[in-house]
Formats: C-alpha cells, sequence, structure tokens
C-alpha cells in the first residue's frame, strides 16, 4: 500500500493498524525487524524439581493431584498450576518442559563472532555452534569475519586483496557493499592493520564531548565544556 502512494495515515486507516506500526512494517528492511523480540525466562521455582518430576512420570505416576503434594514435600513452595504446566509436554510424549534459553539478538551474535575465539566462554562457544549449524548464511559469514580478525592479529594485510574478492563473490547480505567501502578507503585499512596505533582514544573524547552537548540542550561552549571536563 505504501509503495503504491498511500500515506501511512491511509494505510493504517485501511488497516485498522496505528500509522506507527505501519511505518515500522514498511520501512523494515526484513521481517525479523517487524517481530517482537521475546523476554527473558524468568526463573521458577519449579526448575530445580524438573528432574524429580521427569523421574516420578517416567515411574507411572501421572496425576496432577499428587505430583504437587509430593513436590511440597520436598520443600516446593510454588503454585500447582505451575506444576500442571510442567507435565503438559509429557502427555504429548515430550520431556518435562526444561528451562530454555532465550534467543540471542542480533548484537550479542555480532558480538559472539567478532570475539577472539579464547575469550569466549564455554556456553557462548557451544551455543555460536548451535547458532551456526541451524543458519547457513550466517555459518559463511563466520569464516571471512574471522580471517579479517586474523589480519589484525598478525598485523598482516597481506592477503586482503582476496579477502576482498571472496567478501564481493559472496553475496551475502552487507558483506559486498562492507567491502566496497573498505576499497575506498584501502591505504587507511592497511594502516589500521600494520599500526600499533588507533584512533579509539579520539573518538571516545568527541562521543563524551557531543554526550555533554546533548546534555546540556545544546547550549553549552567551549569553556562550558572545559569547566564541567575540569570537574568531571
Amino acid at each position: 500500500m505504501t509503495d503504491a502512494g498511500r500515506a501511512y495515515n491511509s494505510a493504517a486507516r485501511g488497516l485498522g493498524l496505528n500509522w506507527r506500526t505501519v511505518r515500522k512494517c514498511a520501512t523494515a528492511s526484513s521481517w525479523q525487524e517487524c517481530v517482537r523480540r521475546p523476554r527473558p525466562r524468568v526463573p521458577s521455582p519449579l526448575d530445580r524439581y524438573l528432574g524429580y518430576l521427569q523421574q516420578r512420570w517416567d515411574e507411572g505416576e501421572h496425576s496432577v493431584k499428587v505430583l504437587p503434594e509430593e513436590l511440597k514435600a520436598k520443600g516446593y513452595l510454588g503454585h500447582c498450576p505451575r506444576v500442571k504446566m510442567a507435565v503438559a509436554p509429557p502427555r504429548r510424549g515430550l520431556p518435562v518442559d526444561q528451562p530454555r534459553n532465550r534467543p540471542p539478538s542480533p548484537r550479542e551474535v555480532a558480538r559472539w563472532i567478532t570475539s577472539s575465539p579464547p575469550r569466549r566462554t564455554l556456553d557462548t562457544a557451544g551455543r555460536l555452534q548451535r547458532l551456526l549449524a541451524h543458519c547457513a548464511e550466517l555459518d559463511r559469514a563466520h569464516t571471512p569475519v574471522r580471517a579479517f580478525a586474523a589480519m589484525f592479529d598478525t598485523s598482516d594485510p597481506g592477503p586482503l586483496p582476496g579477502w576482498l574478492n571472496e567478501l564481493e563473490a559472496s553475496r551475502l547480505p552487507g558483506l559486498p557493499s562492507f567491502a566496497k567501502v573498505i576499497r575506498e578507503d584501502l591505504p587507511a585499512v592497511v594502516q589500521s592493520v600494520t599500526s600499533p596505533y588507533s584512533s579509539g582514544v579520539n573518538e571516545g573524547r568527541i562521543t563524551d564531548v557531543k554526550l555533554q552537548t546533548r546534555l546540556m540542550a545544546g547550549r553549552a561552549r567551549v569553556p562550558l565544556l572545559r569547566r564541567h571536563r575540569a570537574r568531571a
């Protein structure tokens, strides 16, 4: 509807949706941007008793009245309906409801991939391997990212031209355009790989000054910013 030229408000009235929802969906580059992220699972008092529940179920005790009483005798202080929900999967041939990790966000996955393997925790490394096994495109993107990081580890920009060619031929979302940006500023990238110095400190100072300016509603001038930095 919006591609046909209709305004957000007009499309929202026709769909019975809020215009902000229409704008979000119309400007999204993928369907994932329109999906609400699930909230992290809150630990339940029943988690420590799930193994006992599975054991009793395997032994043939399927009563939703007896099982809560047995758990209370063992110290369970939660609600009985939660026990009933936990034993619902075994009635369909599934294991007792176990605690599940929430799906990682794109920012978390990017941090896992860009982090050096020795710096990853065992849990992070395991989750990343399972994720790469279920997503072929992400697995293909993981290899060139780690190859780029290896150049910085060894301070060797020699593989960079061939790496850029592979990046452009990969046709993975975002990577060919990233290769184009690097080619436009290739000497600076080579210098960043070989040089032990970084402009990160200056970038951090600039970000801090911008933050202080916004905090002061844009009315700050250099003398006031200097006084603020001196007090900080």
